[in-house]
C-alpha cells in the first residue's frame, strides 16, 4: 500500500484557543479550517485539531524537534500551555527534552537533536 500522508489528530475544547497555540508556538500553516476541524502543516506533517474535547490531560506521543528548547518552552507558556518538565543542561550533555501540555490538555514533548 502506498501511504499518501500522515496526520495526527488531537482534541480541543476551544478550537480558536488550540489553533492559536499551534500557530503561535510552532508557526503552523493552516491548511484547513471549519467549525469541526482545523489542520496545520508543521515541519511537513499534519496536525488535525478536532472539536469536542474536554480539556482532559491526554498523552499524545507527539514530539516536536526544535532548535532552542528554552525558547520553545517560553512560547508554550506564552500561548496558554504549560511546561511540566523544564529542559535542564547537565555536565554530560545539553538539555534535549521538555515535557509540555498544550492549551487543551494534550501532552507533547519538545526535543532538541543530540550531537555527539
Amino acid at each position: 500500500m502506498k501511504v499518501e500522508g500522515l496526520k495526527y489528530i488531537i482534541w480541543a475544547k476551544d478550537m480558536a484557543r488550540a489553533a492559536g497555540f499551534y500557530r503561535g508556538v510552532f508557526d503552523g500553516e493552516c491548511i484547513r479550517e471549519n467549525e469541526v476541524v482545523t489542520e496545520f502543516r508543521i515541519a511537513g506533517s499534519t496536525v488535525g485539531i478536532h472539536c469536542g474535547g474536554e480539556s482532559e490531560r491526554t498523552w499524545t506521543g507527539m514530539a516536536f524537534q526544535v532548535a532552542d528548547l528554552f525558547e520553545g518552552c517560553a512560547l508554550v507558556k506564552a500561548h496558554g500551555g504549560q511546561v511540566l518538565r523544564e529542559p535542564v543542561d547537565t555536565p554530560e550533555e545539553p538539555a534535549h527534552l521538555a515535557m509540555c501540555v498544550d492549551s487543551e490538555g494534550n501532552e507533547i514533548m519538545l526535543t532538541k537533536a543530540r550531537h555527539r
